[in-house]
Formats: C-alpha cells, sequence, structure tokens
C-alpha cells in the first residue's frame, strides 16, 4: 500500500512549457528498497509528445546553433556549478528511484559533472573542430 503522501506529478517538457501528456496516462513510480515509497507520478507519453518534442527541438536548434560556442560554454559552466550545488540532492533522488547504493549514485552525478565541465571547456577552445581518428580509417 502507497505512503498517504501525495506524489508530486510529472509532466513533459515540450517547447519551453510543461505539458501533460496527449494521452493523458500516467504511471506511479515506486522506490524499489521501499515499495509503499512513492518517488512521483510519470507521464506515459505517446508518439505524439515524442513528435512534438522532436519538432520543437528542431525549431529551437535554428536559433541556439546561432549562439556562439564561449557563449554556449558559459551555459553549460553554470550547469555544471549547478550539479555541484545540488549533487547530494540528486544522488539520493537517484538512489530512491533506481535503488543503487548512494556512493553509485554520487559517482554517477560526479560523472555529470565532470562531463558538463569538459564540454564547457571545449567551447572555449579557439578551434573547436572535430579531430581526425587516431587510427587510418581505411584500415582492415
Amino acid at each position: 500500500m502507497a505512503t498517504a503522501v501525495s506524489a508530486r506529478v510529472y509532466k513533459n517538457f515540450i517547447n519551453g512549457e510543461w505539458v501533460a501528456p496527449t494521452g493523458g496516462k500516467t504511471h506511479l513510480n515506486h522506490n524499489p528498497a521501499n515499495t509503499t515509497e512513492i518517488i512521483g507520478e510519470f507521464p506515459l507519453s505517446t508518439q505524439s509528445d515524442v513528435d512534438a518534442a522532436v519538432s520543437a527541438a528542431r525549431e529551437a536548434y535554428k536559433s541556439w546553433r546561432l549562439v556562439p560556442a564561449p557563449k554556449r560554454a558559459e551555459i553549460l559552466f553554470r550547469v555544471a556549478e549547478l550539479l555541484v550545488k545540488r549533487k547530494e540532492e540528486f544522488s539520493r533522488d537517484m538512489t530512491r528511484e533506481m535503488g543503487k547504493v548512494l556512493a553509485e549514485t554520487r559517482g554517477d552525478v560526479q560523472e555529470a559533472i565532470d562531463m558538463t565541465y569538459y564540454m564547457a571547456g571545449e567551447g572555449r577552445r579557439p578551434s573547436a573542430r572535430p579531430r581526425p581518428p587516431s587510427f587510418p580509417t581505411n584500415s582492415p
């Protein structure tokens, strides 16, 4: 039996807005270590929801691609700083959702932090271009 506390209801984030799934269906996500604890109520998205999200992303890309790389790097750096600030919160939420031990989820969040800082640094490189492969592409 689920706990009496109301589960937080989540929606899809499409085109800058939180929207309910078009099919109207949701599912409850339970803590695998304590199945009476409800993590939240999540949308059961439809193909229509996916199509709307992809369409919105394609449209947003038209202006996002014009943002200079150093500015995008600044945005990613701020994201990394938020991850650092909220690392423990995210780690605990992930543990509740997946049932992983806390030490592992802390490592997962740290990996996200490290990768976000790394990618922010790439945006500041003077010539951030794809590098050639380290081995011949026509080798057997």
